[in-house]
């Protein structure tokens, strides 16, 4: 994974870190990490590279599109964001953390 990819999502955890906008904060109400595309409305789970489920957010199962290349770093288009996805509605972070807050 790039430092891009991981710095973002590390500065989001941070962001979130005390709230149910992180996977460990949230999980026990179902919530699955996921990516969706904000352009097309796509959403895809979270995945190692095996197709399994990750239980925080990897970029491994991620379609090529989503993702743009520099050198042999890898980094998340602007269009996609990190969220959570709960019995298949997408949630991005604050909407994870304000539904858990509820």
């Amino acid at each position: 994974m790039s430092t891009t990819i991981q710095s973002r999502l590390d500065n989001e955890n941070v962001q979130y870190a005390n709230s149910g906008g992180i996977s460990q904060n949230n999980s026990a109400e179902h919530f699955v990490p996921a990516f969706k595309n904000v352009h097309t409305g796509e959403i895809a789970l979270s995945r190692y590279s095996n197709g399994k489920s990750a239980p925080f957010h990897l970029i491994d199962g991620l379609p090529d599109s989503w993702l743009s290349k520099e050198g042999n770093h890898k980094d998340l288009e602007a269009f996609i964001i990190s969220g959570f996805v709960r019995f298949g509605r997408f949630f991005d972070r604050q909407e994870a953390a304000d539904f858990i807050e509820q």
